[in-house]
């Protein structure tokens, strides 16, 4: 048995593959990114974002930090720096130019964008678009000193307790402004289906776009009393993709390792969702044929074929051992519950052909 690179050819790199979203904003566009590539969509938004426009802490916020000369000024997010902006403008208060005098550092590229386009002028941003690298340059004194300084920092649903507290340790004067807060999803059950879905190997990779939402699954996941199953499958098996470390984190914090794009975009991501699957489901030569494993299906010298459930769990455990024979009670192991194993062989067989599965006495083998 050896590897092939030709099995794929002309068969979109996620088709076959079942991919889990549980981002809300922007929930869409990364779907359809997913889609063009060929993979089937399962939405399960772990959190909702909601606004705090007409919220009055928000309201109280901005009055503080409207309250004296603003020094330094924390955009975290785009959306939620603009945000803060629009509702200070809907108020008729003068926050843009009450912090036109002050240093207004991004975090990222969005957050850049937004106060460019509130009429601001962005100083600086880390190339790592991370809030712990923002930190570091300001307790690196690169701003000047922060004791005695009026700091305003943008929230994105996260309090940045920690980030707080070492500005403020620092002697800072810190304003946390919160433009929105992320709460569970009003309606949870496609949330607890991926769970589920997860637990039992059923998708092929989640998607993870914010800190928040990768604790919502874990949280879920304990509240069903399957933490325990998540944690394992996402170790080894489903494949958990996270935008960047600050999404990260808290899989990492679980002793999960996920996989991320080097730029922390919605493109990057899905491209990195079918480079990790490709490099995890390597394309194998059985007999003559060119084969590779996708999930609920398999490429077959570049024709896509699907595969019921019962069947897809034979190939699965076929392919982890090419060439080797596998019991009739390992795969009963790997198999639906109230699957017939001889059943599922016989489909598969059908399935693709003459060739790549062969059945012997007491079991299979993939190749012949």
């Amino acid at each position: 048995m050896s590897s092939s690179p030709d099995a794929a050819d002309g068969v979109a790199p996620l088709a076959g593959y079942t991919v889990a979203v549980t981002a809300e904003r922007r929930r869409e566009e990364l779907g359809a990114l997913l889609q063009r590539r060929g993979a089937r969509v399962l939405y399960a938004p772990a959190l909702r974002i909601v606004p705090l426009a007409d919220d009055a802490e928000l309201a109280a916020a901005t009055a503080a930090v409207l309250a004296a000369p603003v020094d330094l000024v924390v955009a975290t997010t785009g959306v939620g720096f603009r945000g803060w902006l629009e509702a200070a403008d809907a108020r008729g208060l003068p926050l843009v130019e009450h912090l036109s005098t002050a240093r207004v550092l991004a975090r990222g590229p969005k957050a850049r964008g937004a106060i460019r386009g509130g009429g601001l002028v962005d100083a600086w941003s880390p190339p790592s678009e991370s809030s712990a690298e923002v930190l570091e340059h300001l307790l690196s004194g690169a701003e000047g000193p922060l004791a005695g300084r009026r700091v305003a920092v943008q929230l994105h649903g996260d309090p940045l307790r920690e980030f707080v507290a070492a500005l403020r340790a620092a002697g800072a004067q810190v304003l946390t402004v919160p433009v929105y807060r992320w709460v569970p999803p009003a309606d949870v059950a496609p949330l607890h289906r991926l769970v589920g879905a997860v637990a039992a190997w059923e998708v092929d990779a989640v998607t993870l776009t914010s800190a928040p939402a990768a604790a919502s699954l874990l949280a879920a996941a304990g509240e069903l009393g399957l933490r325990g199953e998540v944690v394992a499958a996402l170790r080894d098996g489903v494949l958990p993709v996270a935008v960047g470390p600050v999404t990260a984190a808290p899989l990492v914090a679980a002793g999960i390792t996920p996989v991320q794009p080097e730029r922390a975009r919605l493109g990057a991501l899905a491209r990195e969702v079918a480079t990790a699957l490709a490099a995890r489901d390597p394309v194998l030569r059985a007999g003559v044929a060119a084969l590779q494993v996708r999930g609920h299906a398999a490429v077959l010298d570049g024709r896509l074929v699907e595969l019921p459930p019962g069947p897809a769990a034979v190939l699965r455990a076929l392919a982890e051992r090419p060439g080797t024979v596998v019991t009739t009670a390992e795969l009963a192991r790997r198999l639906p519950a109230g699957t017939d194993v001889e059943a599922a062989v016989a489909r598969l067989r059908a399935a693709l052909g003459p060739g790549p599965v062969t059945s012997v006495e007491g079991g299979a083998r993939l190749g012949g």
